[in-house]
């Protein structure tokens, strides 16, 4: 499958976000058994191929939410207090979270690397949640993800290929 460009990943995520939403509400209904397996192997096999420096888009668009565990770690690696850090950094956002300021992310460098790579937010290195356990119960983040990373498109569209509902 050719991967889609940023360019086409907005209109390619938004042709199909109809089917998608329907292939996911099926997916809530009746969950295949080897669902989590599936959705791993589908992960693996895109993010061998996936070259997320190359991108960044996740990072250029979207803030991720901080825990309490990713302030206190980040502040103590900036050799700063939580509170100093969340003052410089971070906003109360209406889910009343802890997100970015602003995007894109303050830790994002030019060569799409992160500055706080070795401490980033669980959000970022958990991103793009394909990998999952329980797939079918984050099909919501996975449909908001799908115009943000085209590995994500990727993955749903090979997904719906490997296990039709």
């Amino acid at each position: 499958m050719l991967k889609p460009n940023l360019a086409e990943l907005g209109k390619l995520a938004k042709d199909k976000h109809i089917e998608n939403k329907k292939y996911f509400d099926k997916l809530k209904k009746k969950v295949p058994k080897n669902l989590d397996y599936a959705m791993q192997e589908l992960h693996d096999a895109e993010f061998k191929k996936t070259d997320c420096l190359s991108c960044a888009n996740c990072c250029k668009t979207t803030g991720p939410l901080f825990t309490s565990a990713d302030i206190e770690r980040i502040a103590k690696h900036l050799r700063q207090k939580p509170q100093q850090f969340i003052e410089q950094y971070l906003r109360i956002d209406e889910d009343n979270d802890y997100v970015l300021q602003s995007v894109p992310c303050t830790f994002l460098d030019q060569d799409n690397t992160c500055f706080i790579y070795e401490v980033r937010p669980k959000a970022c290195r958990e991103f793009p949640h394909t990998d999952r356990k329980k797939f079918q119960q984050i099909s919501d983040l996975t449909l908001k993800n799908i115009p943000i990373c085209p590995a994500v498109y990727n993955i749903v569209e090979e997904m719906k290929k490997k296990l039709p509902l």
